[in-house]
C-alpha cells in the first residue's frame, strides 16, 4: 500500500518509520533503491501531515499533470480527516520547484493545438490552489533551493512559509513569453507581497533571495538550511495544541479578508489566458 493510499484508508504513520527516513525533504536524499516513484509522498505525525513533492531525477522537480492531480487529492482528502490540523508542504528534491512543466505544455498543444488540453492542465493547478487555499487545515511551506514561477505561486496559497537562507526565487513567466496566470496566484501574491514589489519582479523577472522574500512578506521566517526543520517545528508544535475550531475559524476569518483584497477576482480566465497565449505563438 502506497504512503498516499495509508492517508487515504486513515492509516497513520511514525514520523520514525524506515519509510519516513527516506523521505525527510533534505535537499538530494535518495530515492530508496528499487522503489516505484510516486509523485507526492505523504506522512502523518499526529495532528501534522507531512506532503513532499518527489521528483525522480535531475530536471524532475516541476509541477507536472501528475503532482497536481496528487496534491489535490491529498487536499481533497482533508474533508474526512478534521484530526489533521497542520499541513507541511515540502519536496526531497535538490529545489522546492522549478516551476510549471513546460514539456506537458508543449505536449499538449502538439495533441491538441486549439489549447483546450493546455487549459484543462491549467483548470487543474487553479483547483490544487483554491483547495490550498480553502483547506481547514493551517498550511505551511518549507522552502530549499530554488522556488520558480508555479512553485513561488503554490507556496503563496500556503498560510506560513519558512525558507533556507540559500533560497533563491523568480518569476520568470514574461521572460519566457507566457502571462504569469498559473493556478490564479496573480492577485495572492499581490495581496501577500505588495503590487508595487510583486509588479516589479513579474516584468523584471529578476531572481531575488531569501532576504528580500521575507522584506516582502513571501517569506515568514528565513533560517539556515540546517535550521528549516526546527524553525517549521516551532510553528507545528503549538498549532497542534490549538483548539481544532478556533484554528479553522480563524483560517476562514483571514481567509475571506485577504480575497476581500480580491473582490474583482479574475483567476477563473487564466488558464483561458495561459492556453490563448500559447496558441497565438504557435
Amino acid at each position: 500500500m502506497t504512503m498516499l493510499n495509508r492517508f487515504f484508508t486513515g492509516s497513520s504513520e511514525s514520523a520514525v518509520s524506515s519509510e519516513s527516513a527516506e523521505s525527510s525533504g533534505a535537499p538530494g536524499s535518495a530515492q530508496p533503491s528499487g522503489s516505484s516513484r510516486e509523485a507526492v509522498l505523504v506522512e502523518q505525525d499526529g495532528p501534522v501531515l507531512h506532503v513532499r513533492l518527489n521528483p525522480g531525477g535531475q530536471g524532475d522537480d516541476t509541477l507536472s499533470a501528475a503532482v497536481l492531480d496528487d496534491l489535490t487529492a491529498v487536499l481533497d482528502g482533508l474533508h474526512d480527516r478534521p484530526d489533521i490540523r497542520v499541513l507541511v508542504l515540502s519536496s526531497r528534491g535538490e529545489n522546492f520547484c522549478l516551476g510549471a512543466d513546460r514539456t506537458e505544455f508543449r505536449a499538449a498543444m502538439e495533441t491538441d493545438p486549439t489549447g483546450a488540453a493546455l487549459r484543462r492542465i491549467a483548470d487543474k493547478a487553479h483547483r490544487l490552489c483554491q483547495a490550498l487555499e480553502n483547506t481547514h487545515a493551517v498550511t505551511i511551506a518549507r522552502l530549499h533551493g530554488k522556488v520558480i514561477g508555479a512553485g513561488l505561486a503554490l507556496a503563496s496559497y500556503c498560510d506560513l512559509r519558512a525558507g533556507a537562507d540559500t533560497c533563491t526565487f523568480r518569476m520568470p513567466e514574461v521572460g519566457v513569453g507566457l502571462p504569469p496566470a498559473w493556478g490564479g496566484a496573480m492577485g495572492r501574491l499581490i495581496s501577500e507581497g505588495g503590487a508595487a514589489k510583486i509588479r516589479e519582479l513579474m516584468l523584471t523577472c529578476d531572481t531575488f533571495d531569501a532576504a528580500t522574500a521575507h522584506r516582502i512578506s513571501l517569506l515568514h521566517k528565513v533560517t539556515p538550511a540546517d535550521g528549516l526543520e526546527r524553525a517549521v517545528a516551532a510553528w507545528t508544535r503549538p498549532l497542534g495544541r490549538r483548539a481544532p475550531e478556533a484554528l479553522v475559524t480563524t483560517k476562514r476569518m483571514l481567509a475571506g479578508y485577504s480575497r476581500a483584497d480580491r473582490s474583482a477576482d479574475m483567476t477563473l480566465l487564466d488558464s483561458h489566458l495561459l492556453a490563448a497565449q500559447v496558441v497565438r505563438g504557435r
